[in-house]
């Protein structure tokens, strides 16, 4: 047993017995440590039932923590938990404690991790992976150091200008526009740096088609990446070439082409080439994977995912059902746009449920699985066509459908709605002329230039 493992497993106790003479010092043990910094199961389960039960409002002692880890499965006896207490030489040194424990499992994690980037490069994986993975890991490692710190009144309000300053430099932009103005002025601007963004519908509504249109406009300036789990490489081409050359995406996958039409599709190819449109190779990805696959991409601005649904959960959380793992993932998408200072646009599907109403205009009820991604997002965006419901036989895929784009959260700003025009048969959605608002109701920063 290696020398720092010993204080490790005593300190873990003498904070737990700190918890049991006096409840008082839970707030600062909170701020530091979670559950899966405790190396000793019981030791975990303890703290659990601890946090459980300051969550529900009860009273901490040794009996309703003894019955509260009982009942949560853990098999701990009183005799334990008044060793803990006899063994705490006092609860006002819990924090150094924590100290003790927090960087033993630091040093712990960076050893496992050393472990792994030395069994990638024996086993000659691809160095670019194992660097992008690895820098993944450092920066989760570095953010679970720093999760207890505070930060004072005066930084917070300096870390504001310091972004301010980039901006009004013109070296970094608080957010990206989607390209569709009438959107972008209902977001306040465009999407900003650091924000979820849940592009939701029931499928066949637009959602891809609308997700590509947007990653395409911001690719015209900016490296974006467009993680899709649900479309193969070519038919994500064949809707990007089929919005720049009019011919149905069905016909560029499947048919045959006229001579003029496949020098269209060789001048539209060309152009989209050269924007800055990166995308997956596996048909899988985790939030891990889209962060590693993201951090290779130098400048990037956005991420799109294709879709929420279809991601994997972390292999320690397939074991529980799909709510808490969705709940995980929803998380991990949060907070992977933090850590990239950069939007991440995901979509996702409505339940079906909302089919049963007379009115199917979805509701940010209508969200799958879990409740987290609504309470995680910064902003949900449903789509809506009428003619979605109508008979089939009186729909015209080569005549444009009305596309209602309705901004139903909005953590930043108000909330409203607004109209695309949807081309079915080509994959294109255009804005529609809509009524500009009067100066005094413009946002400042449509303002620049009068």
């Amino acid at each position: 047993m290696s020398e720092y493992q010993v204080p490790s497993s005593m300190a873990e106790q003498s904070i737990l017995g700190a918890i049991l003479i006096t409840d008082r010092c839970l707030p600062e043990i909170q701020r530091e440590l979670r559950p899966e910094d405790f190396r000793l199961e019981v030791n975990r389960m303890l703290y659990e039932a601890v946090l459980a039960l300051e969550r529900a409002g009860g009273k901490l002692d040794p009996v309703t923590i003894l019955d509260q880890a009982q009942r949560m499965g853990a098999k701990v006896s009183s005799q334990y938990l008044m060793q803990l207490m006899e063994i705490t030489p006092t609860a006002a040194n819990v924090g150094e404690y924590v100290k003790i424990v927090k960087k033993n499992r630091l040093r712990e994690a960076l050893g496992e991790h050393a472990d792994r980037v030395r069994a990638g490069v024996d086993d000659l994986e691809d160095p670019d992976v194992i660097l992008a993975s690895a820098q993944q890991r450092l920066n989760d490692l570095a953010a679970q150091g720093s999760a207890g710190k505070l930060v004072s009144p005066s930084d917070g309000i300096l870390a504001y200008y310091r972004q301010r300053e980039t901006i009004e430099a013109g070296d970094a932009k608080g957010y990206v526009c989607t390209g569709y103005m009438a959107l972008d002025e209902l977001l306040g601007g465009g999407m900003l740096n650091s924000g979820l963004y849940l592009l939701a519908a029931r499928p066949g509504m637009g959602k891809t088609t609308l997700a590509l249109n947007i990653a395409d406009r911001v690719a015209q300036a900016d490296p974006v990446l467009f993680v899709s789990l649900e479309m193969d490489t070519e038919q994500l081409s064949a809707k990007r070439i089929s919005r720049e050359t009019g011919i149905p995406s069905q016909k560029l996958l499947m048919q045959a082409l006229t001579q003029e039409e496949e020098d269209r599709v060789a001048f539209a190819s060309r152009k989209l080439a050269g924007l800055a449109f990166w995308s997956n190779a596996a048909p899988t990805a985790t939030v891990d994977d889209i962060g590693a696959l993201a951090r290779s991409i130098g400048g990037l601005r956005l991420i799109v995912v294709d879709y929420f649904g279809k991601i994997l959960p972390p292999p320690a959380a397939r074991r529980y059902g799909r709510v808490e793992y969705t709940t995980e993932i929803s998380g991990d998408l949060k907070n992977l746009a933090r850590a990239l200072r950069i939007p991440i646009l995901v979509l996702c599907q409505l339940n079906r449920e909302l089919e049963k109403r007379e009115e199917k205009r979805p509701q940010l009820s209508d969200l799958r699985d879990t409740g987290a991604l609504e309470q995680d997002a910064d902003g949900v965006i449903f789509l809506y066509r009428e003619d979605y419901y109508a008979a089939r036989e009186s729909v015209d895929p080569n005549v444009p459908s009305v596309l209602d784009v309705d901004l139903a959260k909005n953590r930043h700003g108000g909330v409203g709605s607004c109209k695309l025009a949807f081309s079915l048969a080509t994959s294109k959605i255009a804005g529609m002329s809509y009524r500009r608002k009067t100066k005094e109701e413009i946002p400042e920063q449509f303002r620049i230039g009068g």
